[in-house]
């Protein structure tokens, strides 16, 4: 016999569950999973108000590093060129050794180390939102797949009571009729309807299906195992919604099914996937252009980057705040949540305990409990299987014309037979146990996981961009003070002082070689040569 899946908190979920948990009068509070009420909303409150306190504090940082580069450098004019021009002769005028080279050095390696960090975070983010999505994705088509055995044992139920009043209003009338004369005949007749609509009766009391209700008029004017094919036909979870009901309205997931909290969290999914694709990609963009900007030592692009950067840093501790309380609420609730989901359902949609507990635990020592009303069920078309078949043998060659309708109950009974092993089938605890402990395992593990990547990208994203607008300002200071290069890589002389430049050599011009010749009677050609070289 296949083992029942079972459920345990992970690691980190068991982590998470342990933290202290404080209100807004700091005082301890219990851990246990109640979103409805004040107090521990309170201490979701606390946790994300800590991304808060770190934000404050990485704005002082910055603001300190601010007032340094503005105000403690501003009368440092003379004494920064005269450290210059040593550090230039020093260096033999490239301008990249001494104190001031090497700060430069410094910052901008800062820079560049932060920007480094920034997209290790994003590619952190990336891998964490991934995962959530995958987590999100399970639960939703395990959900999907729960509203659809919900909706198939509607289907199962309404399907064979329908079928049995038609076999009370048809049929068995017309055989009451026939058998009007023969009062063991008529007894059985009678029996068989009171068999029958004491089965539509139990029946009707076993629906569990809370999503999508199966109403599809003008069935009893359909053959009932065309009925049965066209109604049962296995179809993917996904459309599972779509599988009953003929007009629109009713096709609309009720409230609190898992039709509907599938629904609603898949569009909730799309818009958290799609807003942190948004977010690691404007980290992405701000990264790569201050990489560009730092090479290029485009000032322009830089503060449009140092913009930008802020409003990243501001995201990236709020988005921290709201991941924290998220992971903190979802241990609560993946911890033991066995007890949030029995009493949050019972409350929405009064189904018993008894039945959902029946099916969150799956115990082999549990009894169904409708194992008394399928049993009544069971011996009572027995009891009908027993009378068509002595009215068969017995009361059919005494009046022929009864053998059309009786052949049409026994047909009905067929159908209702099969759909009712069918119905034993899909009321048993393992099917939807298994969507239940998949649907956890996809929140409390990959979601789980998911969250905890993303909150390690905000945080490292928050520091990274803290880093960078620290040590922008002293990059911008640095673009000044490089010198210009030549095209073969030599640096150039037009930023040195005249005072500075060496003396070309000299040139003599033609005529002053012809004037200098002609003032002596006897040239010498070969002094004439070597000064014109010279």
């Amino acid at each position: 016999m296949a083992t029942v899946p079972s459920y345990s908190p992970s690691i980190w979920v068991r982590m998470c569950h342990a933290l202290p948990r404080f209100d807004l009068t700091m005082q301890m509070r219990d851990n246990s999973f109640t979103p409805d009420s004040w107090e521990y909303q309170q201490t979701l409150l606390v946790l994300s108000s800590l991304s808060a306190i770190a934000l404050v504090l990485s704005l002082l940082v910055v603001l300190s590093f601010l007032i340094h580069y503005c105000c403690c450098h501003r009368g440092d004019g003379g004494r920064d060129a005269e450290e210059e021009e040593e550090d230039d002769d020093a260096s033999g005028g490239h301008g990249y050794s001494g104190k001031k080279g090497r700060g430069i050095c410094c910052v901008t390696w800062v820079s560049v180390a932060a920007v480094t960090l920034c997209c290790v975070a994003i590619g952190v983010g990336f891998y964490g939102n991934s995962e959530a999505n995958d987590g999100m994705y399970q639960l939703t088509s395990s959900l999907l797949t729960a509203n659809y055995t919900l909706a198939s044992i509607d289907l199962l139920i309404w399907d064979t009571v329908a079928v049995l009043q038609r076999s009370v209003s048809g049929p068995l009338t017309s055989l009451e009729d026939v058998f009007g004369g023969n009062k063991p005949a008529l007894v059985s007749t009678r029996s068989c309807r009171r068999l029958s609509e004491r089965v539509a009766s139990l029946l009707s009391s076993l629906s569990l299906g809370r999503g999508v209700r199966a109403v599809t008029p003008g069935l009893s004017g359909m053959n009932g195992s065309d009925s049965i094919v066209g109604l049962l036909t296995p179809v993917p979870p996904s459309v599972a919604p779509t599988l009953t009901p003929s007009s629109t309205a009713n096709s609309v997931p009720a409230p609190f099914s898992p039709g509907w909290a599938a629904s609603t969290l898949m569009v909730n999914e799309d818009y958290r996937w799609l807003s942190y694709v948004l977010l690691l990609l404007l980290d992405l963009v701000v990264c790569l252009f201050i990489l560009l900007g730092l090479a290029k030592q485009a000032r322009w692009l830089l503060i449009l980057m140092t913009v930008l950067a802020w409003l990243a840093l501001f995201l990236s501790w709020g988005s921290l705040g709201l991941e924290t309380a998220t992971v903190v609420a979802l241990s609560d609730f993946c911890f033991d949540p066995n007890i949030f989901v029995l009493n949050s359902t019972h409350f929405n949609t009064g189904t018993s305990t008894e039945i959902l507990d029946y099916y969150l635990t799956c115990s082999r020592r549990m009894t169904s409990p409708f194992q008394q009303l399928l049993t009544q069920s069971q011996r009572a078309l027995s009891s009908i299987h027993s009378h068509l078949s002595s009215l068969e043998r017995d009361a059919l060659p005494r009046f022929p014309k009864a053998e059309k309708s009786l052949r049409e109950v026994q047909q009905i009974l067929n159908v209702t037979e099969g759909n009712f092993h069918q119905l034993v089938a899909l009321l048993n605890c393992r099917g939807l146990n298994k969507d239940y402990i998949d649907s956890l395992k996809g929140l409390c593990f990959d979601g789980m996981e998911g969250l905890l990547y993303l909150s390690l990208y905000s945080f490292l994203s928050a520091l990274a961009f803290t880093a960078i607008l620290c040590s922008l300002p002293g990059a911008w200071r640095s673009f000044s003070r490089t010198p210009n290069a030549s095209s073969n890589g030599n640096p150039g002389y037009e930023s040195l002082p005249l005072s500075d430049r060496p003396s070309p050599p000299p040139s003599y011009s033609p005529s002053m070689l012809t004037g200098y010749g002609g003032n002596q009677s006897h040239p010498n050609h070969a002094h004439s040569r070597n000064l014109y070289s010279h």
